[in-house]
């Protein structure tokens, strides 16, 4: 009988892209794996003192930090000559992945530890308020990037983390998102499959921060890889490998208006705005080589 390791009854937002993001995660892991997780919203509401609904073993620490207590874990492991038969996954949002914990996660990946680095993008400090992070789009309103009368929001580009894990000369690289789970599933087996560091940045809408209806989390998510905003993609030590391609791209207005966060952006004085966020969509798919032959 299936039995999930991510167990209903927390307390995760109706829609929530993170907690199905990383029900798909562990189960595909297997019993046979230790979570470390950073703080934020899927700590939170997953681990609710005084229970879980995490079904392996499953430590948080602090929030800047989940990558060098795995690193413990991992090198515990070694010495009891157990590292062959637990598989280890760090993870964390967009904050703990890109901003407060990007120094611990960057001196993991450069030691070599064989764990695998999860990043559950959604795209701004949920947890504590709807703050900008790192991995917040440009465009976007936040409670620390509001928009105004002066102001359309967000001025800054979205990290590229799949780059920034590149450089380091990891074996693993990719990209998946909750919409398309089997695609994010075997990235998540392959993964597992190899030695070394490995890092997936998952792309999980919250209907919250995002203020979409929650029973549209699924179509949202689809829409950012339809567009080009948010494309699927691979890398074994450096190269790219497979990209998942776009037979007719959607214009990005398709993706921005289910969204609360995005609503200025539709009104005639944000033309440029809307433009420039186009032009993003139109770059990764140049530069991914996203389209259909």
């Amino acid at each position: 009988m299936y039995k999930p390791l991510l167990s209903p009854g927390h307390t995760a937002c109706a829609g929530c892209g993170q907690a199905l993001a990383a029900r798909l995660v562990v189960d595909i892991a297997g019993p046979k794996v230790i979570v470390v997780n950073n703080t934020g919203c899927l700590e939170v509401f997953s681990t609710g003192y005084p229970e879980s609904s995490w079904e392996v073993p499953f430590i948080h620490s602090l929030f800047e930090n989940a990558a060098a207590v795995a690193s413990g874990v991992e090198s515990a492991l070694k010495y009891l000559g157990k590292a062959e038969q637990i598989n280890i996954i760090s993870q964390a949002g967009d904050g703990g992945t890109a901003d407060i914990g990007l120094q611990a996660l960057s001196g993991m990946w450069e030691r070599g530890h064989n764990i695998l680095s999860i990043c559950y993008d959604n795209e701004a400090y949920m947890n504590t308020g709807v703050q900008r992070s790192g991995l917040t789009p440009p465009g976007t309103n936040t409670t620390t990037t509001p928009v105004g009368k002066f102001s359309f929001g967000n001025i800054r580009p979205k990290k590229n983390m799949l780059e920034i894990a590149i450089a380091h000369g990891i074996s693993y690289v990719a990209s998946a998102t909750v919409s398309f789970p089997r695609d994010l599933q075997k990235k998540v087996k392959k993964a597992l499959s190899l030695r070394g560091p490995k890092y997936i940045h998952i792309h999980c809408p919250c209907p919250l921060g995002w203020r979409h209806d929650p029973g549209l989390t699924y179509a949202v998510a689809k829409l950012a890889v339809e567009t080009g905003l948010f494309p699927l993609l691979e890398f074994e030590f450096g190269k790219l490998v497979n990209v998942y391609k776009l037979k007719e791209p959607k214009p990005v207005e398709e993706y921005l208006k289910l969204q609360g966060r995005f609503k200025h952006l539709l009104s005639p004085e944000a033309k440029e705005e809307l433009k420039r966020i186009q032009e993003i969509a139109s770059l990764n798919i140049e530069r991914y080589h996203l389209l259909a032959e």
